[in-house]
């Protein structure tokens, strides 16, 4: 790795964490660049990085095609990171458990996760949709007396180390030639029409032709400000409670209950978490206290409901991370922005960065390479569609 910062950038990449990461390592892995790629990064520990803080999931049940598709991409990828990022002899293992999502259905739900199942299906996930026979034959553990049927993605699905992940992304990026530097990024710095690089808090700027913000939930809008920009995106707190539970659990994959309690082994624990409803307040925050109340009164009962054994569960510990939280429509924000053709944008992942920074990298390689997409069509993805009135509303996100 580079200690000394190049002054000078092909491309400058605000943000370390796994989408610049990701991003880097698919620009340098392409034979068609041949050119200098600078990353800053405000914590290179990346103790609060949102991508280390999360689930690590993956799954191909969507109700948006493209979020499919990246994700049919991110679970091939998965698949293959031994190879892909090998570094010499050091070959990275993200431990990918392929157990599967189970969205559970109700009466409510049911008719809406139904309509996404043939476009699911079409796209290559393998989607099962269960009666609630088949679901206690599968999972005993489970209460089903309520239920109309769940839906369980048997192959592509499943959870991982993100911050294994992370690694592997950031050190095959600098075995390729990436330079990365711990440095905050104070602002990005523009001429009309047109971003000319980066200014950091140490005082040194890196000019670029081209400049990348993956800064992620308590950066991106910030920096976007910075170039007299906006971005519909802010930090979002999240919980993740860790729980043990007597019992036998045969089977168990990743669990979405009707009431949106997620739930999903994490060795000899499990890992729970809810999402805010519709009718609670989910105000934008970056502090990272965790809200213990709030698994008391609100995630425990739920869980246990669907769940009786974990009526006896016992907390073991929680943490607290953001979502950069696309405020418009959930969906990533993926390449240039309209008027600023040499700015690009990975941003507003609204919790499913991790499982699409593959694909994301890869897409924003192409924009960099070749001014288009050449893999998957990203296109509905893109910052103009705010001002055009296309919103891409994404029904399921955790």
């Amino acid at each position: 790795m580079s200690h000394e910062l190049p002054r000078t950038a092909d491309v400058a990449i605000a943000g370390g964490g796994i989408m610049g990461s990701a991003i880097a390592y698919f620009l340098l892995a392409d034979p068609a660049f041949d050119g200098r790629v600078v990353v800053v990064e405000q914590d290179p520990s990346y103790e609060h990085c949102a991508a280390v803080r999360s689930t690590g999931g993956i799954r191909q049940q969507w109700s948006t095609p493209e979020n499919v598709d990246m994700c049919q991409f991110g679970a091939w990828f998965f698949k293959h990171v031994g190879e892909l990022l090998a570094v010499g002899d050091d070959v990275p293992d993200i431990g990918f458990k392929e157990r599967g999502y189970l969205f559970l259905l109700d009466e409510t739900n049911a008719p809406a996760l139904e309509r996404n199942l043939e476009m699911q299906r079409a796209r290559g996930a393998a989607t099962l949709a269960l009666d609630p026979g088949e679901l206690a034959r599968r999972f005993p553990w489970l209460r089903v007396d309520d239920l109309v049927g769940g839906h369980l993605g048997p192959r592509d699905e499943g959870w991982y180390d993100p911050w294994a992940l992370l690694r592997a992304f950031r050190a095959k990026a600098i075995a390729l030639g990436a330079s990365y530097r711990h440095d905050t990024v104070v602002r990005i710095a523009r001429s009309g029409a047109r971003v000319t690089g980066l200014t950091l808090a140490s005082g040194a700027r890196v000019d670029a032709d081209i400049v990348v913000c993956a800064a992620g939930a308590l950066g991106a809008a910030r920096l976007m400000a910075t170039a007299g920009l906006e971005l519909p995106v802010e930090p979002r707190k999240r919980h993740v409670y860790v729980v043990d539970v007597r019992g036998e659990f045969p089977g168990f994959p990743v669990t979405l209950d009707t009431s949106e309690v997620f739930c999903r082994p994490e060795g000899t624990s499990f890992l729970v978490a809810l999402a805010p409803r519709a009718d609670e307040p989910d105000p934008a925050c970056t502090d990272r206290e965790v809200d213990h109340e709030r698994f008391e009164r609100l995630v425990w009962p739920r869980i246990a409901h669907r769940i009786p054994a974990f009526e006896a569960l016992r907390m073991r510990g929680a943490w607290a991370c953001h979502y950069d939280y696309n405020v418009v429509d959930q969906n990533a924000i993926i390449g240039a922005h309209p008027t600023v053709a040499n700015l690009l944008v990975a941003s507003g992942f609204s919790g499913h960065g991790v499982m699409q920074s593959p694909a994301t990298g890869r897409a924003v390689a192409e924009l960099v390479t070749t001014g288009g997409y050449r893999s998957l069509d990203l296109r509905r993805f893109d910052y103009a569609r705010f001002a055009r009135g296309e919103a891409v509303v994404e029904g399921r996100v955790y």
